[in-house]
């Protein structure tokens, strides 16, 4: 009896199997209103144990034209030594393939898709191209695609799913190798800049090799946040998300009308920096007695034009850093262009803009400095005497300065309110 139902079990495996979903271009399963375009960028590890080493870096850019997806993925060697490009166009609605480019260190290829998959191999060790005419068994995925095609499924606890995916290697006669979405099951992802996740996070296999991937995708948006290989012998490859598109900034940032602001006016800003001008610092309750100490000759100073932006940015990122949990946000890319620069040119903190139009700026400047404060101490005892003994003594002081250096950190708002104005300002530490 035992052996009938173990033959009844190896039967029916197969057909278990085989009977879950298959996932091919215009499978009812796929859901392309999740895929969004835009960039995204991966850092990518190697990890074993606690050990993350650094690999390189990958993007992804999608787009849509004309019914089409496009899909340009790079991969970036972390010594910028090398990289792979990798160029995919399918229907947008149903993920069948039109063409793929690729190119790396080793070879490039060009495929266009139909009934028979043509195209050409170059190796560019052996500098030879190779004609290709493929005829693949069965529809199939892109493999290139197939990573954002796993972000489309109504994936759910429970949900399994075969994708058989297309590849071409020069070195195989596989073409089509398939994916099994083995588990499915809810996970917390944890981002260092936006916080916690609520995720799917899917373990798919590799029939043909039993590699292992695991994807962690976004419940909501179903953004890829990351993604793991196993390469045998407890190591992965782990690639995580970098959230380029994290901005918690809601102030747009207008790079053109900052240009103009610092480049086709006719005021000036003039001023002298200096810090701590009898400012009365206290060290060990001995008083600064220093007079201005001067931003040295040659010390840079920085203006640039006040926004919301830039306010929204100082109040975002010192919430961030009372809170201390996340990375502070940085300043738009486009901003470093937008900001103007002047240097001391005299031994009293002199400094000048031009070309300013009328409006608030931010001027700042840093620098080191010596400063001093004078103290007094004990320098002994005087004792008296008369004729029946010792009546007493009195305590010696001697006085010295003493130096020691400090840094200032300076920032001012400045407002010119008419065109030609000229305006003096004292940069000074308080």
């Amino acid at each position: 009896m035992k052996i009938r139902i173990l033959i009844l079990v190896l039967n029916l495996l197969p057909f278990v199997v085989f009977s879950q979903k298959t996932i091919v271009p215009g499978s009812r399963e796929i859901n392309m209103s999740y895929l969004k375009t835009g960039k995204s960028l991966y850092t990518v590890y190697y990890v074993k144990d606690t050990s993350w080493v650094k690999q390189g870096s990958m993007t992804y850019d999608i787009s849509f034209s004309n019914n089409q997806l496009n899909l340009f993925y790079k991969y970036t060697e972390k010594s910028n030594a090398w990289t792979t490009l990798r160029t995919s166009v399918a229907d947008a609605k149903t993920l069948k393939s039109i063409s793929y480019k690729s190119e790396g260190a080793k070879s490039k290829l060009d495929l266009n898709f139909g009934e028979t998959i043509t195209g050409n191999y170059y190796s560019k060790k052996d500098k030879k191209d190779k004609k290709l005419n493929l005829r693949p068994k069965g529809l199939y995925i892109d493999f290139n695609l197939a990573e954002h095609m796993f972000t489309t499924l109504p994936l759910d606890v429970g949900y399994k799913a075969i994708i058989p995916e297309f590849y071409y290697d020069n070195n195989s006669d596989t073409l089509i190798s398939s994916y099994l979405i083995k588990e499915v099951k809810s996970y917390v992802f944890n981002s260092p800049r936006t916080g916690k996740h609520d995720t799917w996070l899917a373990t798919v296999l590799e029939q043909s090799t039993g590699a292992i991937y695991n994807y962690v995708i976004d419940k909501k948006d179903r953004r890829l946040w990351q993604r793991e290989m196993s390469m045998g012998k407890g190591m992965w490859e782990i690639c995580v998300n970098e959230e380029i598109d994290y901005q918690p900034i809601k102030s747009q940032f207008n790079k053109e009308q900052a240009i103009q602001q610092i480049t086709k006016g006719n005021s000036v800003i003039i001023g002298r920096a200096f810090a701590k001008s009898n400012s009365g610092k206290r060290l060990g309750g001995l008083v600064n007695t220093s007079k201005k100490q001067f931003a040295p000759k040659g010390t840079e100073i920085t203006l640039f034009p006040n926004s919301a932006y830039y306010e929204e940015w100082i109040s975002v990122n010192k919430k961030i850093k009372k809170q201390g949990k996340m990375p502070e946000v940085p300043l738009d890319p486009k901003f470093g262009a937008c900001v103007k620069k002047a240097k001391v040119y005299d031994d009293e903190g002199h400094f000048e803009f031009a070309d300013l139009m009328p409006g608030t700026y931010v001027v700042m400047a840093s620098f080191d400095f010596t400063n001093s404060y004078n103290y007094s101490y004990v320098s002994g005892y005087t004792n008296y005497y008369n004729y029946w003994g010792y009546t007493g003594s009195s305590t010696n002081y001697g006085s010295a300065r003493q130096s020691y250096r400090d840094k200032a950190n300076i920032e001012k708002q400045v407002t010119i309110d008419k065109d030609g104005e000229k305006k003096e300002v004292s940069l000074k530490d308080n």
